[in-house]
């Protein structure tokens, strides 16, 4: 059970959110997505596999999510005692330790 409780969707603030773009709109930050998916704008994510997360939900079995970097972390702030941010494709989440409760997104940081 995470040990601060945050309101579902209301963590990310806008200087959050500006500073992950800043760092994944850089192109040595945003990774390599073929075009053929690129321009599908599913986050490079192949058919199907597209926005399978939904805040107030757990992450589902299946979903593949990444570390932040630090770099990112540290512009985002430490996440409060009980939470961890993750990268699902393009956007960040951040989910709650235990249960992967997707708390709160910020959606397709890479365009």
């Amino acid at each position: 059970m995470p040990s601060v409780q945050i309101a579902i969707g209301g963590y990310f603030q806008e200087r959050q959110i500006e500073a992950a773009r800043s760092y994944y709109g850089r192109p040595e930050n945003a990774g390599f997505c073929p075009p053929g998916l690129a321009k599908k704008g599913t986050g490079c994510l192949p058919p199907g596999q597209a926005k399978k997360w939904r805040i107030g939900t757990p992450l589902p079995a299946g979903v593949i999510y990444y570390d932040v970097p630090r770099s990112v972390v540290v512009t985002l702030g430490v996440p409060p005692s009980g939470y961890k941010y993750v990268r699902v494709a393009s956007d960040i989440l951040l989910i709650a330790l235990g249960t992967s409760m997707v708390i709160d997104a910020m959606e397709d940081l890479v365009r």
